[in-house]
């Protein structure tokens, strides 16, 4: 499938799943990354209501400013698109106030739970539906996302897609060149740490990984072979993200 294909292909999917579910909006939050870009994007081109967040959580500056600077070019280009920003920092921060701990990776999944919760209130006061960010190697290859933060949505139009491929779509949607070329960030860290910090690999190198793993394949190289183990590992420990709720199943019994 080509990039014009999988663009067509998504926008009819969502186009249809909010008309026979009756949702008479689409919610998207806006990080200044692709992700968030070319999703917001293509909810645009269903032509039906958009509502675009921008939630500064101590934000970096360059960070909130791709963010509200795409919000405003999608705004100039389609009519059905709404943006607000919604600066929770204060509410972070009396949230943080609570607790004597200062564990960052705990706080980090908060921040993006608040978002979440945001994004829910506005899709309830709209008559709409929160739609997922996340592609194929964050949400099914090593659980990279906040389990009922960035995790927490109703539809995911881009979860099949590969990094690179979102990167293409973005270029043909013309998604703003700052926010093409823009080093990948979760934006939940007060040091703006970029993904890659975070995960140890480019997303090129964890899609081969990823691909090694789907096909059960061994690489010569050493450092694809290394990548591949880390790989591993970190699916091993978001697994309890990416499988169902364990349920305790009584069957008859008593």
């Amino acid at each position: 499938m080509n990039t014009t294909e999988r663009i067509q292909r998504i926008t009819s999917w969502i186009s249809h799943y909010a008309e026979t579910n009756n949702i008479g909006s689409l919610v998207v939050g806006v990080s200044g990354g692709i992700d968030s870009a070319v999703v917001s994007t293509l909810c645009a081109l269903t032509g039906k209501p958009t509502h675009v967040l921008s939630m500064p959580i101590r934000q970096k500056q360059d960070q909130h400013d791709k963010s509200v600077e795409h919000c405003l070019s999608l705004m100039n280009r389609y009519e059905n698109v709404y943006w607000e920003t919604i600066d929770l920092t204060d509410a972070f921060e009396s949230f943080e106030k609570l607790f004597t701990s200062d564990n960052g990776l705990a706080f980090a999944n908060s921040r993006a739970r608040l978002r979440m919760t945001t994004l829910y209130q506005v899709a309830q006061d709209r008559n709409g539906i929160v739609v997922g960010t996340g592609n194929k190697v964050e949400d099914f290859g090593v659980g990279f996302y906040t389990k009922y933060g960035d995790g927490g949505v109703d539809i995911s139009p881009i979860a099949d897609c590969l990094k690179t491929e979102v990167w293409e779509m973005g270029k043909e949607l013309d998604v703003r060149k700052e926010i093409i070329d823009a080093a990948p960030t979760d934006g939940l860290w007060d040091d703006a740490r970029t993904d890659e910090d975070q995960l140890g690999m480019t997303y090129p190198e964890l899609e081969q990984a990823m691909k090694h793993s789907e096909q059960d394949t061994r690489p010569e190289d050493p450092k694809e072979l290394k990548n591949l183990m880390k790989f591993l590992s970190m699916q091993q420990r978001a697994k309890h993200k990416m499988d169902p709720i364990p349920v305790c199943m009584l069957g008859d019994e008593q």
